[in-house]
């Protein structure tokens, strides 16, 4: 028989006041809101620490990646005016915010609005206030003109979905997570994860997984998608692992040695599908598109990409403006990961960072 934990215990140590805990089984909460001292850190600091270490993210916070290596790209200086286009936890803005001083300007946008008014707060809490912006990277003209901030000194996009989203199984970005078949990184607008899953044509699904993904069974599980739905919607995520494994002839207990790599078979789907609901190489796009009009001369952009797409098209972008005049100094080649930051931050394996310099 499993022991049970006490069911007494603060919600919030802060608040100073005693509620019950939900009742998991066992010694450990095993469900994203059961963890309690993961989505409380500032209370329980030893539990963060010790996550860390054996290098997991805890539940409800993102580990920022390559922090001093963007600091070097951008550049800062005290006073300077930033952009951080993706502020997510804020770990990148919390950096950022102490390198450009009292008298520096930061400016972060997010399409998540509840995350971006938490992480403001967050940040307000530490001494560090910045401005903020309830829209996509795509918008960072629009936000530079409606609050009268000029050209910026440096702007920064750590693109793809953040550990808060990704952990939270009613946001339905995890394959390991049972939850709702969502995606949509703000908060409910559009299309979901699930109505293109049941309603685009097998073709869009399997170019879709192909350019988005790479995915090598593309036309399989486009195959299997379609089949399935026939049957009723899918409308949560174990559902749509179920139909991917099956496409390949694999289980959920069988799968580890038979793809070649450990990447979980439905890996490529869901990040196809995420790409797809929240349209994040089109708010690429006009990103570095308006980059350069959005920076001062001799100012900065650094962009962290996860996947081969979106590194292509930043790295078109900045050897097209480098040749064109636009910039004068780029990044030779992607800057990678250390391996003590691999080991304990695995999710930053893929991640590559590229910068570029507006000519002076």
């Amino acid at each position: 028989m499993s022991k049970q934990p006490s069911e007494q215990g603060p919600a919030d140590p802060q608040e100073g006041t005693h509620r019950r805990r939900a009742r998991y089984s066992g010694t450990h909460p095993r469900r994203f809101d059961q963890r309690y001292k993961e989505l409380n850190p500032d209370a329980y600091p030893e539990q963060i620490e010790h996550l860390r270490a054996r290098g997991r993210t805890p539940a409800g916070m993102h580990v920022p990646i390559m922090v001093e290596q963007v600091l070097d790209c951008l550049a800062l200086a005290p006073g300077a005016v930033v952009v951080d286009c993706t502020l997510g936890y804020g770990g990148h803005a919390e950096a950022m915010r102490r390198a450009i001083g009292d008298k520096g300007r930061l400016i972060a946008l997010d399409l998540d609005g509840t995350q971006l008014k938490r992480t403001a707060e967050r940040l307000a809490g530490l001494g560090l206030p910045i401005e903020t912006a309830h829209t996509g990277f795509g918008g960072l003209a629009r936000t530079l003109e409606r609050l009268e901030a000029g050209p910026a000194d440096a702007i920064l996009a750590d693109l793809g979905v953040s550990s808060m989203q990704f952990d939270d199984p009613q946001r339905g970005f995890s394959y390991s997570q049972e939850g709702p078949l969502d995606m949509r990184m703000n908060g409910g607008t559009g299309p979901s994860a699930a109505d293109l899953v049941n309603t685009l044509p097998a073709d869009e699904l399997a170019a879709a997984l192909e350019e988005l993904a790479d995915e090598p069974q593309a036309w399989a599980i486009a195959a299997a998608i379609v089949a399935r739905r026939s049957a009723g919607p899918i409308a949560r995520t174990d559902e749509l692992v179920e139909v991917v494994l099956s496409a390949q002839g694999l289980t959920r207990k069988n799968w580890r040695g038979r793809t070649g790599d450990d990447l979980h078979p439905a890996a490529r789907t869901f990040q196809a599908l995420r790409i797809l609901v929240n349209d994040e190489l089109s708010e690429l796009n006009r990103l570095m598109l308006a980059a350069p009009d959005c920076l001062r001369s001799g100012g900065r952009i650094a962009v962290i990409a996860f996947h081969s797409g979106e590194d292509r098209l930043v790295k078109g972008s900045f050897r097209d403006g480098l040749r064109g005049g636009v910039y004068d100094a780029t990044a030779d080649g992607p800057i990678r990961p250390t391996p003590e930051e691999v080991r304990s931050n695995p999710r930053s394996s893929p991640a590559k960072l590229r910068w570029a310099r507006k000519a002076r």
